[in-house]
């Protein structure tokens, strides 16, 4: 599912709401999530996983074609962990007060 049909779900389950109003609401909610993970905060959604930014220290590595010994620079990088609630909904399995998953 691309951007944009998120964009046209939110549109459809909120309300009349126009096509722009919806990417307008989708959008505002990932520029919250980017720049809260930027400033190094993590983003927790119940019921769905947590959004976390952790730091990666500097390493050796090795250039495939060459074979030659590179230094890896120290970055951050995003991570997800999947809530419980969500893995078992990927899976199909039913959770306490939760109607079973259709597979397709």
């Amino acid at each position: 599912m691309q951007k944009a049909e998120i964009a046209e779900e939110i549109q459809k389950q909120v309300s009349p709401t126009s096509k722009r109003e919806g990417l307008e609401a989708l959008e505002s909610v990932l520029v919250l999530i980017k720049s809260t993970l930027q400033s190094g905060g993590d983003v927790c959604l119940s019921g769905f996983g947590m959004f976390m930014v952790r730091s990666k220290r500097a390493r050796q590595g090795r250039n495939p074609h060459t074979g030659e010994p590179v230094t890896i620079a120290a970055r951050r990088v995003v991570t997800f962990r999947a809530s419980a609630p969500f893995k078992a909904y990927v899976n199909g399995e039913r959770m306490p007060g939760q109607e079973p998953v259709e597979r397709r």
